[in-house]
């Protein structure tokens, strides 16, 4: 009888986890605000170059060429990772990507910006609240393939 129940809970547990990933909307604070991403929440599930704590911070990507073409290169990219590009405009891109058991949404952004040459990017889950390590891997990865396209 325990089993039983025990195995019932789980169920229940892993539908209401599965249906929370898979219909969680885009969350409000997506896009550029005067010239930036968002800053990360301070849940360790959120990485972004435009932070300077530890936790939070990652490297920008260098770029160069215009705008049309960084993101050429950058849609490239997270198409080979599994990403799927849900808006574009201007120098901005936004991203979603999926885990693979649960499909958990996670959302990456990048802002380019051609005088500087540089992209900046945020990578953030938005259920949860630690990642392990997920995002800052996901941004390692698209900042290698960006350098080696």
């Amino acid at each position: 009888m325990i089993y039983k129940l025990t195995t019932l809970i789980v169920i229940i547990c892993a539908a209401a986890l599965f249906t929370a990933a898979h219909f969680s909307s885009p969350p409000k604070n997506l896009g550029i605000t005067g010239g930036n991403l968002s800053p990360c929440p301070n849940s360790p599930n959120c990485v972004s170059s435009q932070e300077t704590d530890k936790e939070h911070s990652t490297q920008a990507f260098k770029a160069s060429g215009s705008n049309k073409q960084v993101m050429k290169k950058l849609r490239s990219c997270i198409k080979k990772m599994g990403g799927k590009i849900t808006s574009r405009s201007g120098p901005y891109l936004h991203a979603e990507f999926r885990s693979k058991w649960f499909r958990f949404v996670d959302d990456l952004e990048c802002i380019y910006d051609e005088a500087e040459g540089k992209i900046d990017v945020r990578s953030a889950a938005r259920l949860g609240y630690s990642d392990f390590g997920v995002n800052k891997k996901r941004v390692d990865e698209l900042r290698r393939l960006f350098e080696e396209e």
